[in-house]
Formats: C-alpha cells, sequence, structure tokens
C-alpha cells in the first residue's frame, strides 16, 4: 500500500529554497565572519572538513551510551567513528582515558563535579574576576549552588597567581577538589605545583586546559595531563574544532565513574555528528602541521601584547604565555562595553571582560580580552597582528577624545583590505 505522506522535496530541497530566511541570516554571518577579523579568545575558524562532517547523515543516528554496549541498534559506524575519536585524543594528549561525549566543556566540568563530589562538598578554584570560569565555582552556576567554594586569586601588582595564598587556602579549607584553568589568565598555570599541593591537602585535581589545549597539543605548552587526576578541554578555541568537550585522564583507573558521570549522569544521547566533527579536528591537530599552527597562534599573541603595550594599552601581566590578551582600560573613561561596541563598528571582534579588581558591572566592565587562534587560522602573521595591535589602540585613543566614527570607519576599511588577502571557505 502506498503512503499517503509524500516526502516531495524534503531531501533534495536546499536550503535557500526551503528557508531563505534563515538563509539569508547565514549568508550574513559568512560575510560578517570573512569581512571582520575574529578576535574573540574563544572562537576560532573550523577547517572545511569539519564543516562537511557537521553537515553529515550521521545525524540522523540516536545513541545511548559507549562503543559497544549501546542501548539502541544500528551503532556500528557510530561507534567507529567515537572510538576513533578517543583514540586519536588519547594519542595527542598522552593519556589513558579520554570521553569525547561532552556536549560543551561546561559539560565535561559538571561531569567530574558529579562523579568525585557531592552536595556540599568542598572546592577551591580560581575568582571569576581573577580570569577564573562560571562553571568552576561561580555562585550563578550549578558547580557554585551545589558545592562549598573558596576562591584563589592573583597578585593585585603584578596579576599573576598567587601560590602562596593558594596553599594557605587549601590547607585552611582542606578541599575535596581543587580547579586550575581560566577564561582570560594570559599565563602558564603550573599544574605540577598544584597537583603537589593537591596531594599535600588530600583533594583531587582538575585542569580545565579549554584555552590552552591547542598549544599543548602542538608541543608549545605544558601539558597538565601527567599531572592532573583529570583534564577536561572543549575542542574549539585554538583546537580548532567543532564546538564540544572532552575529558582526558593519564590513566583509565577512573574510566567507569567518569564515563558514568557523562552518560547518564548529565547527559542523555551522543551528538554523532559533533563527535564526527571532533575526530576529524583531532586527527588535524594530529598531523605535523599543526604544531606549526600552535606556534604562530602563540607568536601572534605575543605580538599583539608586545604592540599593544608600545602603544601605552596597559596589558594585564605585562603579556601573554598563552594565545588570550588580557586589556585593563583603567584609568581612561572608556567601558570594555563602550570598546567592543566600537571595536566591532570597525571590524574588530573582541569581548569586554573584567579585569583584576574590577569595579565595574560584569556587562560593563573594565577590559576587554582579545586572542589569536583564529585569525591565525585564516594565515595572520606576527607582522599583521602587530597593525591589528595598532588599530585597536587607534579605537581606544579615539574613543578617550570621544569623535571615534572617522577613525572606526579608517579602520574599518584597512581591515578588510586586510581580510581581503585571507579568504575562507571558497571565498574569492
Amino acid at each position: 500500500m502506498g503512503s499517503e505522506y509524500d516526502p516531495g522535496g524534503f531531501f533534495t530541497t536546499p536550503l535557500e529554497t526551503r528557508d531563505p530566511e534563515v538563509a539569508r541570516a547565514l549568508r550574513a554571518e559568512r560575510a560578517r565572519q570573512t569581512e571582520g577579523i575574529e578576535l574573540i579568545a574563544s572562537e576560532n575558524h573550523v577547517s572545511q572538513a569539519t564543516l562537511d562532517a557537521l553537515a553529515s547523515p550521521i545525524v540522523n543516528k540516536t545513541v545511548e551510551g559507549y562503543p559497544g554496549h549501546r542501548y539502541y541498534g544500528g551503532a556500528e559506524f557510530a561507534d567507529r567513528i567515537e572510538t576513533l575519536a578517543r583514540d586519536r585524543a588519547r594519542e595527542l594528549f598522552g593519556a589513558g582515558y579520554a570521553n569525547v561525549q561532552p556536549h560543551s566543556g561546561s559539560q565535561a566540568n559538571l561531569a567530574v563535579f558529579l562523579a568525585w563530589l557531592r552536595p556540599g562538598d568542598t572546592v577551591l578554584s580560581m575568582d571569576l574576576g581573577a580570569g577564573g570560569h562560571l562553571s568552576h565555582g561561580s555562585p550563578a552556576n550549578i558547580s557554585g549552588k551545589w558545592m562549598e567554594v573558596h576562591s584563589y586569586g592573583v597578585d593585585p601588582v603584578t596579576g599573576l597567581i598567587d601560590y602562596d595564598n593558594l596553599v594557605a587556602l587549601a590547607r585552611r579549607h582542606r578541599p575535596s577538589l581543587i580547579v586550575a584553568g581560566a577564561s582570560s589568565y594570559p599565563r602558564v598555570i603550573d599544574s605540577e605545583a598544584l597537583a603537589s599541593i593537591a596531594g599535600e591537602v588530600g583533594a583531587r585535581f582538575m585542569f580545565d586546559m579549554a584555552h590552552v589545549a591547542g598549544l599543548v597539543a602542538g608541543g608549545v605548552h605544558p601539558n597538565p595531563v601527567p599531572h592532573a587526576d583529570v583534564v577536561t578541554t572543549t575542542t574549539y578555541k585554538n583546537l580548532r574544532g567543532v564546538r564540544g568537550g572532552l575529558i582526558l585522564a593519564r590513566d583509565d583507573s577512573h574510566a567507569r565513574e567518569l564515563n558514568s558521570a557523562v552518560f547518564p549522569g548529565v547527559q542523555g544521547s551522543v551528538i554523532l555528528n559533533a563527535v564526527a566533527a571532533k575526530a576529524v579536528c583531532l586527527g588535524e591537530a594530529l598531523e605535523p602541521g599543526f604544531a606549526a599552527y600552535a606556534r604562530q597562534v602563540l607568536d601572534n599573541a605575543r605580538s599583539l601584547a608586545r604592540r599593544l603595550m608600545e602603544r601605552g594599552v596597559n596589558v594585564v601581566t605585562g603579556g601573554t604565555d598563552t594565545p588570550i590578551v588580557l586589556v585593563d582600560l583603567r584609568p581612561s573613561e572608556t567601558t570594555g562595553r563602550q570598546a567592543q561596541e566600537a571595536l566591532e563598528e570597525a571590524g574588530l571582534t573582541v569581548n569586554k571582560n573584567t579585569v583584576p579588581g574590577d569595579e565595574r558591572r560584569p556587562w560593563v566592565t573594565s577590559g576587554i580580552r582579545l586572542g589569536s587562534s583564529a585569525a591565525t587560522a585564516r594565515g595572520f602573521g606576527a607582522g599583521e597582528f602587530a597593525t591589528i595591535a595598532d588599530w585597536v589602540a587607534d579605537v581606544l585613543v579615539a574613543l578617550e577624545r570621544s569623535d571615534p566614527e572617522p577613525v572606526i570607519a579608517r579602520v574599518r576599511s584597512e581591515v578588510r583590505e586586510m581580510t581581503a588577502q585571507h579568504p575562507m571557505y571558497g571565498d574569492p
């Protein structure tokens, strides 16, 4: 018997025809990315191969559980893809355990909390205002709502982590978990020292390396995997892949509890097209050329920081060891929000950001955060990043003089000239 339902062009009608409104918005976003310079440290540009994996029919498949132990049938190729992603993650970071299912870095962090903590347990993590992350114990996040969280910070003069204070806090509070990693701290975090502190007070040690994972993979940043009990990360940022998370460990002694915390603990079905795209980006990071990319990310960030300081811009800690450059706009009257909006108008996308000791509200802030990962992926070099620093400084000076529009227009034109030399995704 025939079906009353006729799929018609369901499998063949392109987006432009099916939904022109969404298609227009996507075209505009592509133009924004192509014509502007992405300087948000949390963002990057993925490869065409990653885009292909994300748009593949594996998106239709639903699985729960892990390879070889799925709750649904038809999982042969899903198992193959997830196993490949896990194997590549272990090889890339020298880990004995990898879970590639977390939908995000925050989901990975939450899974670790669920695996090893109970509501009310004590956590010691970096203060959000000093550069920490929401999912490490902010009172606005479930991690801070369910746990007793104490925070370590940075020296108010140098902007560097105060390890003496960290030790004192650990000895005083005897946390169950010490968390390292940050969203806007631009320097190396000493994972070996933190592991020693955790061992002294009987705590487990989690390192969230989301903002340096690509540098670790490329061999230009210390690897926390040998020192931490567990390492979490995202797969985008400077790992240059799809949005998603990973959990890693130096061995598989905690595999059962960590796997159970991800599924069924905090997630259900696997997002298989994302796992396929993770496999692609991890494979790309294993290629010899990725080390050159990682080195260039760091060189470009340092070029950006150095030129900003030469122009009189206050760079927190006086430089960077990561893709992150944090700018303190005090004592000027310019807020982070004003700087973000003006720079975006000029074709330079940054984000407003709190700085250590910031007294302005998080939606206003006294700083901006810049990153080198995305523009490096397009092929920008250290000289171009020095030019970008000049543009940023020019806009900031114009804002202080309350006449930014001519400078913004000039920078926008020059930005487009530079981006035209670095096309993406088949653009001419």
